[in-house]
């Protein structure tokens, strides 16, 4: 869990359409009349493929959100946006969204397998159980509990990696003279059943070039953590300080190791959200030139979202009380990750209802940095090198200046320092994060592997 001076930072943009700010589409830097078009998405990919960025990340859900009369809030499939993504790159990985409590594991597998062999192996699923209770009357049921979420999430993940394993790399033969274009001893059914499902195999997709799409997960909730140390091999997180993101990184990887993994296969990148000038004091401005736009009604109905509490009866220039958020828990205990940033928020600065919400309007509760490219690059260095992060989730907060900003003036200091490479030195995102290719479980079982 050390550094070395060898070691490079992973870099992933989350592409949140008009941008990471809640009222960036009112601001005449971003452009939300594109974020329905193709070529928009394909324009950013681009530029954080030049700029060699491990991957770009899509988030999703299965609802629209309940204040869309207040921000650009509809969104598109983001399997079917990184097809579209694939279509214009080459290099770059391509990670979405997809709930475990609103699919099925057969359609889900092949989705992400096809996006994987289209793009020449540069997919990553980001595992999430849905939180939103409107995502349930959408699908004819009522939205399950978090314990049966996650009950269901680990059945269905499970599945998933059995039918992307249920065809060995070798399955396919290809032999023109003999006829033989597959060795169907090496195709195999996976006959899982279980409390949620049940699912027979084999997947009509064949292992994909990177072995199989790289597991991604974002939860921090006590549930969340303990899922992702099963099973992720990227982990986006949320803290605001270095000592809490030090916290995080350290239990997750202890927890990864007590799970029988190589913590080194573990990925964490905590999102951070960087206004950038050529001077602290211009960035500095440039914040407050959006926090302007933000409509309070909106940041309330998002507080109460992301952290279940209602303080829209204080006035806006009242100080919220530590104590509406006393159990909020810890960075390593919690029940409800979100809840727990805001906590902290509340207890180290004590702000007004006002001044909360824009602390929270860039961000959603990741850590907001507006400083110069210098100062940008020494926040990224000092969590990169003092264990709190393998990397970071870069979240602009208006696109397209906010991410040409990052990659044209951060970018090239972190490569100065020797933090961040070059280029690309392979074509998968397993290859860009330094994961390993998965054994097939089926090759394994028969001693193959």
């Amino acid at each position: 869990m050390g550094t070395s001076q060898h070691r490079k930072m992973a870099l992933n943009l989350f592409i949140y359409p008009q941008g990471h700010h809640e009222a960036a589409w009112r601001h005449p830097l971003s452009q939300p009349e594109r974020i329905y078009s193709a070529d928009y998405y394909q324009q950013l990919a681009r530029a954080a493929e030049d700029a060699a960025f491990d991957a770009v990340f899509f988030a999703d859900s299965p609802s629209l959100n309940p204040s869309i009369e207040f921000n650009a809030a509809g969104r598109l499939d983001p399997i079917v946006v990184l097809t579209a993504i694939a279509a214009a790159t080459s290099r770059i990985g391509l990670i979405a969204t997809a709930s475990t409590t609103y699919n099925e594991p057969y359609n889900l597998a092949r989705a992400f397998a096809s996006v994987d062999h289209l793009s020449g192996g540069r997919v990553g699923w980001n595992i999430v159980t849905t939180s939103a209770d409107g995502a349930g009357p959408n699908f004819g049921v009522t939205h399950p509990d978090p314990t049966t979420r996650y009950e269901r999430a680990r059945e269905f993940t499970d599945i998933v990696v059995a039918l992307w394993d249920s065809w060995e790399d070798d399955a396919i033969l290809l032999d023109r003279q003999g006829g033989a274009y597959a060795d169907a001893d090496r195709i195999h059914r996976i006959d899982a059943v279980g409390t949620h499902f049940a699912v027979r195999g084999p997947l009509n997709v064949p292992r994909t070039p990177q072995g199989r799409p790289v597991l991604v997960q974002a939860g921090a909730s006590n549930a969340g953590r303990a899922f992702a140390a099963e099973y992720a091999e990227v982990i986006f997180a949320a803290q605001q300080t270095l000592t809490d993101g030090q916290r995080f990184y350290h239990a997750v990887k202890s927890a990864v190791i007590d799970a029988g993994r190589d913590p080194e296969h573990v990925k964490i990148l905590p999102g951070i959200s960087p206004f950038i000038g050529s001077t602290d004091r211009e960035a500095r401005a440039l914040e407050r030139e959006f926090n302007e736009l933000t409509v309070p009604a909106y940041g309330l109905k998002q507080l109460a979202s992301i952290a279940g509490a209602d303080l829209s009866g204080l006035d806006l220039d009242e100080r919220v009380s530590p104590a509406l958020f006393a159990d909020g828990g810890a960075v390593t205990d919690n029940d409800r990750s979100r809840r727990q940033v805001v906590a902290a928020l509340v207890e180290r600065h004590r702000p007004t209802v006002r001044e909360l919400l824009h602390r929270l309007a860039a961000g959603r509760g990741h850590r907001v940095v507006a400083g110069s490219p210098e100062r940008i690059a020494d926040e990224l260095a000092e969590w990169f090198t003092e264990g709190a992060a393998d990397g970071f989730n870069v979240m602009p907060p208006y696109f397209p200046g906010g991410l040409t900003a990052f990659t044209e003036h951060v970018v090239p200091i972190l490569r100065r320092r020797g933090l961040f490479r070059d280029g690309y030195a392979g074509s998968t995102l397993r290859e860009h994060l330094g994961l390993p290719v998965p054994s097939n479980g089926f090759a394994v079982a028969a001693g193959k592997a």
